[in-house]
């Protein structure tokens, strides 16, 4: 996939922050280059993505194919507490509770999908 997606979190509808340090525990082994508020990361299976960050309520990932990412989307999204935005796409969640959270605008005609694992994302993404 080589468009951005978007991991968020929200409170009452409204963005929230990110735990941008608990972002860079989860992604930081993965580095294979590292800037500020940028990796490149690459999984066991080789898949790679580009991650930007934008503390404090932003994290964009591109250049991105699945398989070991989206285990490791899945992984960020739970520690993170967070939901993942596709534009034009669903907003995925990785637990039904956080539905109520998200602002009405990014659901108005969006589907909402719970997807917990990188297996449930990649079906989301492909179902879209």
């Amino acid at each position: 996939m080589s468009a951005d997606i978007f991991v968020m979190r929200f409170e009452s509808g409204e963005t929230a922050p990110l735990d941008m340090g608990v972002a860079h525990e989860v992604l930081g082994p993965f580095a294979v280059a590292r800037e500020a508020d940028f990796l490149s990361v690459r999984t066991a299976d080789g898949e790679e993505a580009d991650v930007y960050f934008n503390p404090p309520t932003g994290i964009t990932f591109n250049r991105f194919g699945g398989g070991g990412v989206t285990d490791l989307l899945a992984v960020l999204l739970r520690r993170l507490d967070a939901v993942l935005v596709a534009p034009g796409g669903p907003v995925l969640v990785p637990r039904e509770a956080l539905r109520q959270l998200l602002p009405d605008a990014l659901t108005d005609g969006c589907p909402v999908v719970v997807a917990g694992t990188g297996a449930e994302i990649d079906r989301a993404f492909k179902a879209a």
